[in-house]
């Protein structure tokens, strides 16, 4: 019988080559009849046969921000199989995606109401098929997550957050993420290091995620730029996939003000903004703004990344590493207009990822933030 290599919140088998148990710990769920998420460039790549799951469906057509429309085309696959349980394989968006397919399986549309923001974290129950979650990349953190983030044809993205929506096995193989292209392996690298961050940072009540938020921070600050120059190696991929698993164990404390600019900005229907990138470019911004807020957590991040315990040199060090991974510095780097702006501050103000940032905020001073971003 295969065991998981940890239990917090759900079960989690981590290690190198994990994934060919895919099968294994698919029957311990009672899973049968899998429908596979991804989406066409692992696809493409061929990387589902690391499944072995043998001729289970697959249903790839599923965006770099997933939509509404998505998850009801997921659905009618699953049902068109019949299956009895999803398995996520991919980044955050696939994850995401089988999330909100288990959960219109056996709940009634339309997905929006389950929307946190619209209370729908009351009406999620238990009863849904099994979610298995596979990681490519090491960065979002979604399998374990307990939400999935889905753009609606309103032109928001919004976060159906709930217990049942942690997926019921992670599988977390540091070979998954062997070939990242750079870029990813530094964007969604950047998407774990804002988690911990964020988290962190919150004000809430939780020494348990702080403490997992800063284990993770410490692995993602010495091991995201020496595995950009020795991507092959076994054990910096190990350390940036705990990095993003431990970041995202720890968000259920709450994230802050970087996520409440980059969800609304990640809707966007006619620029698909990488979200990690878009967490990098507002990490050192936010940092500043929160800095006179929480000045004692910023000196033990400062410790961590050995830099001076102010806000300033905090920040400065984070847009530097920034710099040096060759992500963009500016939103206009990725083809966002100012006109794209104008809607941010209002939804901002609205995300669920706002209540628990560490300072206030207001919409001016996210178009003061948007400004110095852009």
């Amino acid at each position: 019988m295969i065991t998981p290599t940890l239990h917090y919140l759900t079960d989690i088998f981590f290690e190198p080559g994990i994934v060919g148990q895919t099968r294994a710990i698919c029957g311990h769920l009672e899973i049968h009849r899998p429908l596979i998420v991804t989406d066409s460039g692992i696809l493409e790549l061929g990387l589902t046969q690391h499944l072995e799951l043998g001729s289970a469906p697959v249903f790839s057509n599923v965006r770099p921000n997933p939509t509404a429309e998505d998850v009801e085309a997921g659905l009618a696959a699953y049902r068109e199989h019949a299956c009895d349980g999803v398995v996520g394989f991919g980044g955050g968006s696939p994850i995401d995606c089988a999330k909100a397919i288990s959960l219109l399986a056996t709940h009634s549309d339309p997905l929006e109401s389950y929307a946190m923001i619209h209370g729908g974290a009351a009406r999620i129950t238990a009863n849904k098929p099994p979610v298995v979650a596979i990681p490519t990349t090491a960065g979002t953190g979604s399998e374990v997550g307990r939400a999935a983030l889905i753009s609606f044809g309103s032109g928001k993205k919004l976060a159906i957050i709930g217990k049942s929506i942690i997926p019921d096995a992670a599988v977390c193989d540091p070979e998954l993420t062997l070939n990242l292209p750079p870029f990813l392996t530094a964007a969604t690298g950047m998407d774990a290091l804002s988690h911990c961050v964020e988290t962190f940072c919150s004000p809430r009540f939780n020494p348990v995620a702080d403490a997992i938020a800063m284990d993770g921070l410490r692995r993602a600050w010495k091991s995201l730029p020496r595995v950009m120059d020795d991507p092959g190696n076994m054990g910096l991929r190990s350390a940036m996939m705990m990095a993003s698993t431990e970041g995202a164990l720890a968000f259920q404390k709450g994230l802050g003000l970087i996520h409440s600019l980059s969800h609304p900005l990640g809707s966007l229907p006619d620029k698909p903004l990488h979200h990690g990138t878009l967490n990098a470019i507002f990490l050192p911004h936010v940092v500043r703004f929160n800095g006179p807020t929480c000045r004692e957590k910023l000196q033990s991040m400062a410790e961590s990344m050995d830099v001076k315990p102010d806000p300033d040199s905090v920040a400065d060090a984070f847009q530097s590493l920034i710099g040096s991974l060759g992500l963009p510095l500016r939103l206009r780097d990725i083809g966002v207009s100012e006109t794209d702006l104008q809607f941010i501050p209002g939804a901002a103000l609205r995300d669920h990822s706002t209540p628990s940032n560490p300072r206030p905020f207001t919409e001016s001073d996210c178009s003061e933030i948007l400004r110095q971003a852009w």
